[in-house]
């Protein structure tokens, strides 16, 4: 399956910068927000582009089908 690694999130907000407790939180979908140098730096790590590192859901269509 190509080569894929298993990281800790401690080994991304080392090399990338980003405070470790910004990570859990996106890691744990409790984040309410991101800043856009925090996705810059997530999509050049990961070498991806913003569409591969995050979904959008519409909040309301979701309590709508509920």
């Amino acid at each position: 399956m190509g080569d894929r690694k298993i990281l800790k999130l401690s080994d991304v907000a080392n090399a990338t910068g980003i405070n470790r407790n910004t990570l859990t939180s996106m890691y744990y979908d409790r984040a309410v927000r991101i800043e856009l140098p925090v996705a810059d730096k997530l999509c050049k790590f990961f070498n991806c582009s913003m569409n591969e590192l995050f979904e959008y859901t519409d909040e309301e269509s979701d309590a709508e089908s509920a």
